[in-house]
């Protein structure tokens, strides 16, 4: 076998340990056995959150199971088409396995890096709520623009997204919106994309300048209903207003949306759905949320814990830049990651920033940190 493949055997050799140590492969089966039996118990809907939280924590173990040993097993199969390929001299299927092995190589790494998703809470559902920072009707437009971008990042994901609440802009895009995000890793993935996120461009309003318009963006883990958090409450207020929108055959005609506002941290949530109940049912869960975040935050050297009081979407609090004026390139502040391809990420192409964050966190270490020791 030539060096260089057995180079990227070892690489994909090394990514299979690491997924082996992040699921504790020397127990998996038995966890997977019992996962199982429990599934079988006919009593188990009698409790619909603890079921539901039970099948997504077994299909959660059988997908790291089945991807070590699906790797495993694409592993040995090229490795012994190379050798076979070798003893009949047949240069075609070598050619093709070791095709196959680098191919590998690279899924192997992206689970790997999945793998790193081990926080507390990187597994759950998530909020995400963004809102328009200093720039007037121009940052409206580019709050708008990053909500296409998170919704189509998720679609493409298989994730389930539900709108909350939304704030129209007074002439164009949104002055604030919220989402819950629902698939496997939702928060993992997401967290790393609160912060100010700033836009370059000419203006597309008529008036022909280059304009800065900035952005925030906050995500927060769906609490679990087996986590307890503890509102009092004399501590909120609870407010019913109309929800506002772009009008048509959908606009609330009653107060049903609702506004729940915690005192002692000044967090606001909202949510505007058809029906009041719901509504309160949804804000409180997303006050939970934020709270339980803010726990994280105090616990953790979380990747946000810089965001803890969201400080102002301006100049000074930028995560991430975005030219489109006078050239094009998105540029993550803290790990130097970046790229041309403006419109691929406004069309929600964004786990290349997502997995160099990830990185950062684990090794502690921006890509200039890291470059400058070598």
């Amino acid at each position: 076998m030539r060096a260089e493949i057995q180079t990227v055997v070892d690489e994909i050799e090394k990514s299979l340990a690491l997924l082996g140590q992040r699921m504790d492969r020397a127990t998996a089966r038995h966890r997977l056995e019992e996962f199982n039996a429990r599934v079988e118990d006919p009593t188990l809907w009698d409790d619909p959150d603890g079921a539901q939280i039970l099948m997504r924590d077994r299909q959660r173990l059988l997908d790291q199971i089945e991807t070590h040993d699906g790797i495993a097993r694409d592993l040995s199969d090229n490795v012994e088409l190379i050798e076979l390929g070798e003893m009949e001299d047949d240069a075609e299927v070598v050619a093709e396995a070791e095709a196959a092995l680098k191919a590998l190589r690279d899924r192997a790494a992206a689970k790997e890096l999945e793998a790193l998703l081990n926080g507390e809470a990187d597994g759950n559902d998530t909020f995400l709520e963004i809102n328009a920072g200093a720039g007037g009707t121009e940052a409206c437009d580019w709050a708008q623009m990053l909500q296409r971008m998170y919704v189509r990042w998720a679609e493409k994901r298989g994730y389930k997204v539900e709108l909350q609440s939304e704030e129209a802009g007074a002439e164009a895009g949104i002055k604030s919106c919220a989402y819950k995000i629902s698939g496997a890793n939702a928060y993992g993935w997401l967290k790393s994309e609160s912060g100010v996120h700033r836009l370059v461009r000419i203006s597309p309003f008529g008036k022909g300048t280059r304009e800065t318009s900035f952005a925030s963006v906050w995500v927060y883990p769906v609490v679990d209903d087996n986590i307890e958090i503890e509102v009092n409450p004399s501590d909120i207020r609870i407010d019913t207003f109309r929800s506002s929108g772009a009008g048509g055959q959908h606009v609330n005609t009653t107060d049903s949306a609702v506004r729940i506002t915690h005192h002692p941290t000044g967090i606001v949530v909202t949510s505007s759905e058809k029906s009041q109940h719901q509504n309160r049912d949804i804000a409180m869960k997303a006050l939970k949320s934020r709270l339980y975040q803010m726990e994280l935050e105090r616990r953790t050297a979380d990747i946000n814990a810089a965001h803890e009081a969201k400080g102002s979407a301006g100049w000074g609090n930028q995560i991430r830049s975005y030219v489109l004026q006078p050239y094009q390139m998105v540029k993550d502040l803290r790990t130097g990651h970046e790229t041309s391809d403006t419109s691929g990420v406004l069309d929600g192409d964004l786990d290349g920033f997502m997995a160099a964050t990830l990185a950062m966190d684990v090794s502690g270490k921006s890509r200039a940190e890291a470059t400058a020791e070598e």
